[in-house]
């Protein structure tokens, strides 16, 4: 087995000190041009390869972010994720993927081996936390950001959507189609994106002197929406929604599909469909889906800028509470209102 190349051996190559060596390969370090460039030859000719835990170990800095995900079929989520560890890189930090269910028990056993491997900070995506975990990451001295849910823990910021909105938006739309009996099929009862989105559907329904004609849950999975479908349209015309607010976009397409290809519906003759997101698949002619777009760009840039400013400024930086407001993407999978045309909404 070759020797294992060391900094040294490059300050020697490259007729600089060995911190020179050491500054080039630290992220953020002052090195002038020229001085880099030396080292990264001299590294290049003799195959260097930094020892970034070393490293680690002797800033006290991992250079890593933990980012701890519930579950990839849904569409929004692999695209926004890709667009959060780009903006991680940007800055010189790597990600750390981690997998967990729902479960808060579960998010604690993995946030406890997270914690371990000395991470900079954490970003759960879409995952709920408890107050336990957040104090120990407090302690520790490692910042958590939520994306894509909300929480009331002190001292945590939280990057979503304005979902309450979202979902009001979504009742004036099909209020001012005409719409006599809407129906809401549900996502995971314990996501706050969920529950704030059913929330503002429900709100303006009521102050419209109305209610919910029929209520399913989807769990935001693909077979619960299906099943969810299935009993709510599977019944006597007048017994069924003339529309539906689907909670996200992952389960409106699988919604979409039961009603016209299972129950020989026509979409939106027979019913309007509504979803939340706006996922690439939204906008394929198969579906062409009016929904809400969570404008994923916006809540990576500020997930990213909060948790750059929670690590650079510990002690200063403040927990934020950031809801962004999603326009509505009209297409043609629910009954126009008058004087409305499908057009697709640009971010």
């Amino acid at each position: 087995m070759a020797e294992k190349i060391t900094s040294l051996q490059v300050a020697q190559r490259a007729g600089v000190s060995q911190s020179a060596v050491s500054r080039v390969f630290t992220p953020g370090a002052s090195v002038s041009k020229k001085t880099e460039e030396k080292v990264r030859k001299a590294a290049e000719e003799l195959g260097y390869r930094p020892n970034v835990l070393a490293r680690a170990m002797v800033s006290g800095k991992s250079r890593i972010i933990g980012l701890v995900v519930g579950y990839l079929d849904n569409y929004f989520y692999p695209e926004a994720l890709a667009k959060l560890s780009n903006g991680l890189q940007e800055h010189g930090y790597h990600v750390l993927i981690f997998m967990a269910s729902r479960s808060a028990g579960n998010i604690d056993d993995v946030m406890e081996e997270i914690l371990d491997y000395q991470v900079d900070g954490v970003v759960l995506a879409s995952v709920p936390m408890s107050s336990d975990i957040a104090t120990r990451c407090q302690q520790a001295g490692v910042p958590v950001v939520l994306f894509n849910r909300s929480q009331d823990i002190e001292g945590i910021t939280t990057v979503t959507s304005d979902n309450y909105a979202g979902g009001r938006k979504v009742a004036e739309f099909l209020l001012a189609g005409g719409h006599e009996r809407i129906g809401y099929i549900s996502g995971w009862q314990g996501a706050s994106t969920q529950r704030d989105r059913e929330a503002g559907f429900r709100a303006v329904l009521s102050e419209a002197g109305r209610s919910v004609f029929a209520v399913q849950d989807g769990m935001f999975h693909t077979e619960n929406a299906q099943a969810a479908a299935r009993q709510m349209f599977d019944v006597d015309p007048d017994e069924r929604p003339d529309a539906v607010f689907v909670a996200n976009d992952h389960m409106a397409l699988a919604v979409m599909d039961v009603i016209r290809f299972e129950l020989g519906l026509s979409i939106p003759e027979d019913v309007s469909v509504v979803g939340y997101d706006d996922v690439p698949p939204a906008g394929w002619p198969a579906y062409n889906l009016t929904t809400i777009r969570q404008r994923a760009n916006l809540m990576v840039a500020e997930t990213v800028a909060a948790l750059l400013d929670h690590i650079q400024n510990p002690d200063a930086a403040e927990p934020r509470k950031v809801a962004i407001d999603g326009p509505l993407v009209v297409r043609t999978s629910a009954r126009l209102p008058r004087g409305w045309t499908p057009q697709r909404t640009e971010t």
